[in-house]
C-alpha cells in the first residue's frame, strides 16, 4: 500500500514530530495519548518517552516491560500524561496487541489492511482508539501518509473531507492547528448551548 513520510506539525515540536513521522509506534502512542489535554502535550509524549527511556521506542522492550515500571515512568513529575497511570498501562496493551498480533510491526496494522473497512476495524480495536479517534486516524494515515486503501473515505466520514480542519488529520502547520482548535471550540459551544436549549425546553413543559 503505498506510503509517504510527512513532515508533521502536530506537537509544534520539529524532533517530536520526526519521530512521529518515522516512527509508526511513536504515531499510535501519540494518538492514544491526545485525550483531554492540548493535543501538542499529547504528540510531543512519545518523543518524551523516549528521552526518560533513553533510548528509541521498541514495542518488544514496552511490552515486555513491567507495567507498574512503565507506571513510574509516565507519573514521574512533570507527568506525561493529565492521566498518567491509566494512559501508562494502556500504552503498554497497546505494545503487547502489536507485538502479538502484528510480529511488532505497527506500521502493518495499515500497510497490511485489505480495504478501509478492515483498517477501520483493526485501529478501532485497538487500547484508546474509540469509533471517532479511529476515523481521525485513518483520515490522518490517508491526509498525510498517502495510506489510501478502497473505501477509506467511507470509514472516515467527515474526517476524511478535504479542505477542512476538523482534526489532528488536518494540521500541517501552525495556522492549521490554530484552525482545528477553533473548530473544536465551536463544536464544543455549540453542543453546549443545544444541551442548555433542551434542558429549558424541559423545564418550561
Amino acid at each position: 500500500m503505498p506510503s509517504k513520510k510527512p513532515t508533521l506539525c502536530l506537537s509544534q515540536d520539529p524532533a517530536a514530530d520526526a519521530l512521529l513521522a518515522n516512527d509508526p509506534l511513536a504515531l499510535l502512542i501519540g494518538m492514544v495519548l491526545d485525550q483531554q489535554v492540548p493535543l501538542e502535550w499529547a504528540f510531543h509524549g512519545p518523543y518524551e518517552l523516549t528521552q526518560r527511556l533513553g533510548k528509541p521506542l521498541d514495542v518488544g522492550e514496552l511490552a515486555a516491560m513491567d507495567e507498574d515500571a512503565l507506571v513510574a515512568v509516565f507519573c514521574d513529575r512533570p507527568a506525561l500524561h493529565r492521566y498518567p497511570a491509566a494512559m501508562a498501562r494502556r500504552i503498554h496493551e497497546l505494545c503487547r496487541i502489536v507485538l502479538d498480533s502484528y510480529y511488532g510491526d505497527a506500521a502493518s496494522i495499515w500497510t497490511t489492511a485489505a480495504d478501509g473497512d478492515e483498517l477501520f476495524k483493526r485501529i478501532k480495536a485497538l487500547p484508546g482508539f474509540g469509533e471517532m479517534k479511529a476515523k481521525i486516524f485513518v483520515a490522518l494515515l490517508a491526509k498525510q501518509f498517502g495510506v489510501t486503501p478502497a473505501g477509506w473515505e467511507k470509514v472516515a466520514g467527515e474526517f476524511g473531507k478535504r479542505n477542512t480542519y476538523l482534526s489532528v488529520a488536518d494540521i500541517v502547520d501552525t495556522a492549521s492547528l490554530n484552525k482545528v482548535r477553533d473548530a473544536k471550540a465551536q463544536k464544543k459551544a455549540a453542543a453546549k448551548a443545544a444541551k442548555a436549549a433542551a434542558a429549558a425546553a424541559t423545564t418550561t413543559e
